[in-house]
């Protein structure tokens, strides 16, 4: 018998081997110097929310002595063991590339990062006037004594720790000095002039925590810096709920984001490399950390703050990702006025759409489907449910818009979307003022569905119009996340979503479902009958095929459901771009497994499911991955596609990323993952798709 550790990966584990991918794919050659550092930030980033919610939940339950295992057999301090050694591991190999390739990389382009020690006189005299104007004033030190206690250090804060020596008493004193990088750039750029360059395509920058560094006297007036160092500290921010106690959601969700602000417990200390021995027994005695938390970094901390530098006005150095176009039968709607206002209706009573963004451009299909419906006299009723929201929303505003024309609106705002809480709570408050009928779900379940309904009168009768996608409604997102939507008025799944749209809002018990599959009520025992069904036919001596991909593959009951398919003669192709519990490839237990996942340009989010069913295939999109979270824990939504054109365009895009070779890295039967050559790629999946559309 097989044990755990030789039939599951740790979830944890997959993860770190994802970012790793992340990191690597930005070291490629093939990629311009600023996408490059975009990797690098999001790895960076990624790092953060990883200690924040994953190893933060895994310390707690150390802590409170928990030592229930893992799907592979390991207990929280196992895994916590772990961790740190691949991350270490990862954050040697970011350090390493940042300060010997990027850098000069970054040079060799125009983008230099300077060493306030390496400034002429001319230009150290700009900086400091900056530092004088600028950045002084917000600057709080903050001593260490026995009537000052050592300071609250904030979640992913950058700060200075510094010794300062009293002339008068010789007696030496620990300060602390937050740097508000939410208020100044953490690179400052120093201007051409001053520099004495006339190409503007060059842009030269210091690091303001450099630039703190280096006028630091003139923080402690009469008093001697011995010696300073940086740091940054990482806090537990995962967001403890107690839904059943609370009156007010709304007002519940906003008490515990007080309380994740200041954070909890610190669950990584990164530091300076050198910084000075004195310094750092002071900080890890006041933080109370293990040593095993501490970082050491020979780079700069918190280089997620690189993200600055893509920003530059440099076309030349990045890759125009702003792509897409009309979905060609939307394209002949008169976008820029009211006129026709029922021509996408009209479009969707003759043909199904099946969207595919960024592609298909979000503006022109789903904003306007929304935008339409709210000026629309005929439109009755809009019912949509939001997980996370970009700032300046047209979505939102559509439905303030509808609200006042008269229609009944109905919103549900998922107020628990993890660190997209606070933009929700005030969306909420501000729909709700509009008139809209505002609901926050199910006490215990996360609704992370995305789905629209829009209700028509005519003719006497209601007609309902819907759109049910793979990635949220979100204007920023969906220019760089690839996602699948249906736009349709499927009558039996309008039906559906009228029935879970009544659940949401506590109208309704519905348990079961025509054609759609929600969780937690029938997903995963559809899932299941669909993956049975498969394994039948192939022992049958049936056509037995099952295509899927999604962002993470974990849940315990699927892997084991596909390790038997595999075994009965089922061919199994996975693309998942992230986590993946699932080992490909292994003798006596996953030979007819193949797992990719991709990662380019654009972050790829769609979740697509094709069984097929010998020959008579059916195939689902929607909003699920196979985790136990999206299958037992969360409200969601994936629907038949059924339109047979449809259907072959959706099993044609699944061909088109198996076939990959460019930007798809291969799941070995160990659980590590390779990359094909780029020069020898035949198949760009990303940009093969765009090509498609010109």
């Amino acid at each position: 018998m097989k044990s755990q550790t030789d039939v599951f990966i740790n979830r944890e584990l997959s993860w770190i081997e994802f970012n790793k991918r992340v990191l690597l794919t930005g070291m490629e050659k093939e990629y311009k110097i600023l996408d490059k550092v975009k990797f690098c930030s999001i790895f960076s980033n990624n790092l953060d929310e990883f200690f924040m919610v994953r190893v933060a939940s895994l310390k707690a339950q150390v802590e409170a002595e928990i030592t229930k295992k893992s799907i592979d057999g390991l207990t929280p301090k196992e895994q916590l063991k772990k961790i740190n050694n691949e991350i270490k591991k990862l954050t040697i190999l970011q350090e390493n590339y940042v300060n010997n390739e990027l850098k000069n990389e970054l040079k060799e382009k125009g983008i230099i990062l300077k060493k306030y020690k390496d400034l002429s006189e001319n230009q150290r005299n700009w900086c400091n006037n900056f530092f004088t104007t600028s950045v002084f004033p917000l600057l709080t030190p903050l001593v260490v004594d026995p009537a000052h206690p050592f300071p609250f250090i904030s979640n992913l804060s950058l700060n200075l720790a510094a010794l300062i020596k009293d002339e008068e008493d010789s007696k030496n004193q620990f300060v602390r000095v937050k740097i508000p990088t939410k208020n100044i750039p953490r690179f400052i750029q120093i201007p051409n002039e001053i520099i004495q360059l006339s190409d503007e395509s060059s842009h030269y920058f210091i690091s303001v925590e450099d630039l703190i560094g280096n006028n630091i006297n003139t923080l402690f007036n009469g008093m001697k810096c011995i010696n300073y160092s940086f740091f940054r500290v990482t806090r537990d921010a995962d967001l403890e709920l107690k839904e059943l106690e609370a009156d007010d959601l709304l007002l519940a969700v906003e008490q515990s984001l007080q309380k994740r602000r200041l954070g909890g417990d610190v669950v990584r200390l990164e530091v300076e490399s050198d910084m000075p021995e004195n310094i750092l027994k002071l900080l890890i005695g006041s933080i109370s950390i293990q040593e095993e938390y501490i970082y050491f970094c020979k780079s700069l901390l918190g280089l997620d703050d690189l993200n600055q530098l893509t920003k530059i006005n440099r076309d030349d150095l990045k890759d125009n990702l702003l792509i897409g176009k009309t979905h060609p039968q939307l394209k002949n709607l008169d976008l820029s006025t009211n006129k026709n206002l029922n021509s996408i209706f009209k479009i969707l009573r003759k043909k199904n759409i099946l969207l595919h963004h960024p592609y298909d451009l979000f503006r022109t299909s789903v904003e306007e489907f929304i935008n339409r419906a709210a000026d629309d006299p005929l439109v009755m009723a809009i019912k949509i449910t939001l997980y996370r929201v970009s700032k300046d929303s047209p979505i939102i505003a559509a439905l303030m818009r509808a609200a006042e024309n008269g229609k009944e609106v109905m919103t549900l705002v998922e107020l628990k979307a993890r660190f997209d809480e606070d933009n929700n709570i005030q969306w909420a408050k501000q729909l709700e003022q509009a008139g809209i009928h505002v609901v926050y779900g199910i006490i215990g379940f996360k609704t992370h569905t995305k789905i629209a309904l829009i209700v028509r009168k005519e003719k006497g009768r209601l007609r309902n119009y819907f759109h049910i996608g793979t990635g949220n409604y979100n204007s920023n997102t969906s220019k760089f996340y690839t996602d699948l939507g249906l736009l349709s008025t499927d009558p039996e799944i309008a039906s559906d979503l009228l029935e879970l749209f009544n659940y949401l809002s506590g109208f309704s018990k519905q348990k079961s479902y025509q054609k759609l599959l929600v969780s937690p009520s029938s997903m995963r025992k559809k899932f299941i009958f669909l993956i049975k069904r498969e394994i039948k036919n192939a022992e049958e001596g049936k056509k037995a095929e099952i295509i899927a991909k999604m962002n993470s593959l974990v849940d315990p009951e699927i892997i084991n459901l596909l390790y038997l398919a595999s075994d009965s003669g089922v061919k199994i192709s996975l693309i998942v771009r992230g986590i993946c519990c699932l080992y490909p490839q292994r003798k006596n237990l996953s030979e007819n497994i193949k797992v990719k996942s991709i990662i380019g340009h654009f972050l790829e989010h769609s979740r697509i499911f094709w069984f097929c069913n010998n020959g008579d295939n059916e195939v689902f999109i929607g909003s699920a991955d196979w985790m136990r979270r999206n299958l037992d824990r969360r409200i969601e939504a994936v629907t038949p596609i059924e339109d047979y054109e449809l259907k072959s365009k959706i099993y044609s895009l699944l061909q088109t990323y198996i076939k990959d070779d460019y930007f798809s890295w291969i799941m070995k039967e160990d659980g590590s993952y390779s990359k094909y050559k780029l020069d020898s790629s035949d198949n760009r999946s990303q940009i093969d798709l765009i090509e498609k559309q010109n």
